[in-house]
């Protein structure tokens, strides 16, 4: 998928993958695509509530198989 962005966030704890998600989604134009790697446990409901409150859709979540970890491709809206 063909992002705008990329963002690594592993090895970041709960905050530090939102508030880089926030940052990077205000540098960017709406409808533009963001991809985002966690493996924070808490990534998985922070990053959607993230989204909601945000108006931003999650086009796409992987689970990562071989490694620990979620995806998340977020459109910003």
């Amino acid at each position: 998928m063909d992002t705008n962005d990329d963002i690594d966030a592993a090895g970041l704890l709960c905050p530090l993958p939102v508030l880089k998600l926030r940052k990077k989604m205000k540098s960017l134009k709406k409808g533009h695509l963001i991809k985002i790697f966690s493996d924070d446990p808490t990534a998985e409901i922070d990053i959607p509530h993230f989204c909601i409150e945000n108006n931003h859709k999650i086009i796409k979540k992987i689970e990562e198989k071989n490694k620990v970890g979620i995806t998340f491709f977020i459109q910003k809206c």
